[in-house]
């Protein structure tokens, strides 16, 4: 059987959720020396370990959606399931990742080791909650059957530019995230429509990311986290411009600054980014990490968008996946298992 190109794709924060605890401990327990390096630096700096954490007997939204917790667990669990491909069976042509994916994503490519991947994850997370700067709310400007709505999603573009103190934060599917002060959002909320019964949406125990609220967030990382880390990647990567990292030709310096001060500070585009992984590396699927299943659909409405294959709409997406699945989502069971083989 000959392999699949694949484009993997990382999640970023608010996936891991009542549904996924215990993630690491059904799917890695193969991979306990791993976990332990990683919980020591935790250890160092007085955290919660996360496989504790993981085989809590409960969920508690405030302390799992913290960003030193969440994002340490969200990673752990993609960079196990980066790891769990079958690469027998999918060629790897690149990686990405949503918002806080992107640091997941250095990890998978090997622009910094597996060790100074969670350094970066777990000080960047740590650093968001002990400043927890503004907030964010999520928007979508499609209909329910994922085509954009006329107009909508200028019109909140027009609303961002309005209001002070809140911008864009990420560009997802047929989604905006917003990000500001508690204010700004505060005005937002009054002046956006509530649709589909639950937007706008206020994510919790989020802080207002890729916005120049962070800049002090930024600096911090800039001066705890070295250029050392970083190497040129060994897989290609699509950052939250859409600019690709090449393999072996990516120059550490510059995927360094880009990490610890664009990436931050600035709008993500992750609709952008996947639309250009998608005409760079023609991938014939594409595989999303756990945990989690809720970044799938933000990820179809990118392949409608730009009608990638003929997708046009939510129905011509649930047809082809009920054929010749193009998206497989290793949060999913039975998707995991067709790519992580039996």
């Amino acid at each position: 059987m000959s392999r699949k190109s694949a484009l993997v794709i990382a999640p970023g924060r608010g996936t891991y959720n009542k549904e996924e605890l215990g993630y690491l401990h059904r799917f890695h327990s193969d991979k306990q020396a791993l976990w332990d390096r990683f919980d020591q630096q935790r250890q160092q700096q007085g955290q919660d370990s996360i496989l504790a954490l993981d085989g809590s007997e409960r969920f508690s939204l405030s302390k799992f959606t913290r960003g030193d917790n969440a994002s340490a667990l969200i990673h752990s669990c993609a960079y196990g399931d980066f790891l769990s491909i079958d690469q027998s069976r999918y060629d790897i042509v690149a990686v990405i990742g949503n918002s806080m994916g992107w640091y997941t994503a250095l990890a998978c490519s090997g622009a910094v080791n597996a060790d100074d991947g969670f350094t970066i994850v777990n000080t960047m997370g740590r650093l968001m909650q002990e400043a927890l700067i503004g907030g964010q709310l999520i928007y979508p400007f499609v209909d329910e059957n994922w085509q954009a709505i006329e107009g909508k999603k200028q019109e909140i573009l027009a609303l961002i530019e309005a209001i002070d103190d809140l911008y864009l934060s990420i560009d997802l599917g047929g989604m905006l995230v917003l990000a500001g002060s508690k204010q700004a959002l505060a005005e937002a909320e009054a002046k956006l429509p509530v649709v589909q019964e639950r937007f706008p949406m206020r994510l919790q125990n989020h802080a207002a990311f890729h916005s120049p609220l962070q800049n002090p967030v930024a600096e911090l990382g800039r001066n705890l986290l070295g250029t050392n880390l970083f190497h040129s990647p060994s897989l290609p990567m699509v950052d939250g411009r859409g600019h690709s990292w090449l393999a072996y030709g990516s120059e550490p310096t510059a995927l360094h600054d880009y990490t610890l001060d664009h990436q931050v500070v600035e709008p993500y585009l992750f609709t952008r980014a996947i639309q250009n992984a998608l005409r760079e590396f023609c991938p014939d699927v594409l595989i999303i990490l756990g945990p989690g299943k809720t970044l799938g659909g933000a990820v179809a409405q990118c392949l409608i968008e730009c009608n990638w294959q003929g997708l046009a709409s939510k129905q011509d997406f649930l047809d082809r996946q009920s054929k010749d699945p193009i998206l497989l989502s290793m949060g999913m069971e039975g998707q995991r298992a067709m790519v992580t083989g039996p």
